[in-house]
């Protein structure tokens, strides 16, 4: 039936502001601009593999009412939607050093799972993101793992 995701998005409260973040910081490449007159169509995503793009959305018409916009974009700055998305590296831990001196900040500095090593950060907007270098062999997932899970989990989570 479906043999893809192409497409995902995160909302941003200013396009041009995410250009400079996730271009000029994180080194993505905008795959897509167009003014479609009702919106902007932004997308942006890893150089060299273009059948994967992430929309950088603003919230508002038409796709939500101006009053629900504004809830949106609440929920954004407040870091309460989620996951945006994660990007793999084959070495976090340098790919982590080499944001840091762009000036990219984080929420969790590169950490062993069971599954490889990730760390965190949120864009300037509020959004999750994290970052991935796969292990070669998952891990089991321990109740101490678990632990280290919770005691590292925000408040808010």
């Amino acid at each position: 039936m479906f043999n893809a995701i192409t497409h995902s998005s995160v909302y941003v409260l200013d396009q041009d502001q995410a250009v400079d973040f996730y271009v000029g910081k994180l080194g993505l490449e905008v795959t897509t601009d167009v003014d479609l007159g009702f919106m902007r169509w932004l997308t942006v995503g890893v150089p060299g593999q273009p059948e994967r793009e992430i929309l950088l959305e603003k919230p508002g018409p038409p796709a939500m009412s101006e009053q629900t916009a504004a809830q949106v974009r609440d929920l954004v700055t407040k870091g309460a939607m989620g996951l945006g998305f994660i990007l793999r590296t084959d070495d976090c831990r340098k790919t982590y050093e080499e944001l840091k001196t762009r000036g990219v900040e984080f929420t969790q500095e590169p950490i062993e799972q069971p599954y490889g090593i990730d760390c965190a950060l949120r864009d300037p907007f509020g959004n999750h993101i994290r970052i991935g270098q796969p292990a070669a062999e998952i891990g089991e997932i321990t109740d101490e793992v678990r632990k280290r899970w919770k005691a590292e989990a925000p408040a808010d989570r």
